[in-house]
């Protein structure tokens, strides 16, 4: 169960008379970085890359932190980097103008923990204490992943290893209303993407529009190796020294019933029963509105845009709409 990552006896013991096994959704202890999974995660990691180096072989390493998923639980001196009365605040709290039901939810996976109301906006409070925590989370995990980076260069590895820094999905901090991910808006679907590689110039950004199924030929195009011919996705490695060159036209998402195309200037969604039919669609304009605050999918002067992104839509996820 999930007690096993608090490290107070008081979370301990919520956790542990809680039906679902889960205790608070947060917790700050002074504690050594190795108290918690992720800590631990580091070190194995870095035993593992001292292992590896010893066979003088190629090698590839998966490691998975675990934060800034729920529960926020982090030692304090990561909660002492922040003061709480300086962090962000949600700007758009509410549900977006025109959104459809389909596009929000009760974030039901914060509310399995203790001390969550289960239903309704969160107190001020303890908003403020989940993004104080989101935080604390991130640079704690942040400093694990600067660990094993300096291990490499102990190692004298870094220079012939490639390392790719990638989240699996955003997080909304009440934005739309919303804690959580579970849903098809920016917030959720846009990640960090970090490649670092042999010879490739450093600290550069593209614009260009990126997929997670790209990291894959792009490892086989930096390490050497033949694409196999069924991959999807396209390799990034000409974006990686050139980052002002143009990425692909159409990026795709989907959460549940929910398909998602992404251009370079609009977002759109619709969701769909098995049998193709549509029940719900949302269009962003993220040059004009860049935090999804209104949906302008029934807008007259749209419907071209509408027709032609549901085609790419259609076309990516044949599969899925061919059934």
């Amino acid at each position: 169960g999930n007690w096993r990552d608090y490290t107070t006896e008081a979370a301990q013991q919520i956790a542990a008379d809680h039906e679902n096994g889960r205790g608070p959704a947060f917790e700050r202890a002074d504690v050594h970085d190795t108290a918690y999974f992720d800590g631990k995660i580091a070190a194995k990691a870095i035993r593992d890359l001292e292992r590896l180096k010893k066979k003088e072989e190629p090698f590839f390493l998966a490691v998975g932190f675990l934060k800034p998923h729920l529960p926020f639980n982090a030692p304090t001196k990561y909660w002492n980097m922040y003061d709480p009365k300086k962090l962000p605040e949600a700007s758009n709290p509410d549900r977006p103008e025109n959104a459809p039901d389909a596009a929000l939810h009760n974030f039901g996976e914060l509310r399995n923990y203790a001390g969550i109301p289960p239903e309704g906006a969160l107190s001020e409070s303890m908003a403020k204490l989940m993004v104080h925590g989101y935080y604390a989370c991130t640079s704690y995990t942040d400093a694990q992943i600067g660990k094993l980076l300096d291990a490499l260069e102990e190692m004298n590895l870094a220079d012939n290893t490639i390392v790719v820094l990638w989240g699996d999905h955003g997080w909304n901090l009440e934005e739309h209303g919303l804690w959580c991910k579970h849903c098809n808006f920016e917030t959720s679907l846009r990640t960090p993407l970090l490649i670092k590689a042999p010879g490739l110039p450093a600290g550069q950004r593209t614009e260009a529009l990126t997929e997670f199924v790209d990291i894959y030929p792009t490892l086989c195009e930096l390490s050497g190796l033949a694409q196999p011919l069924h991959l999807e996705g396209k390799s990034l490695v000409p974006l990686l020294s050139q980052p002002e060159l143009p990425g692909k036209d159409f990026i795709y998402s989907k959460y549940h019933e929910g398909f998602t195309v992404k251009n370079d200037r609009y977002r759109y969604t619709e969701w769909s029963e098995d049998d193709g039919k549509v029940y719900a669609r949302m269009l962003y304009d993220h040059q004009q509105d860049s935090l999804e605050n209104v949906n302008i999918v029934d807008q007259p002067q749209h419907k071209i845009l509408v027709r032609e992104m549901q085609k790419q839509l259609r076309e990516a996820y044949k599969k899925d709409f061919n059934k």
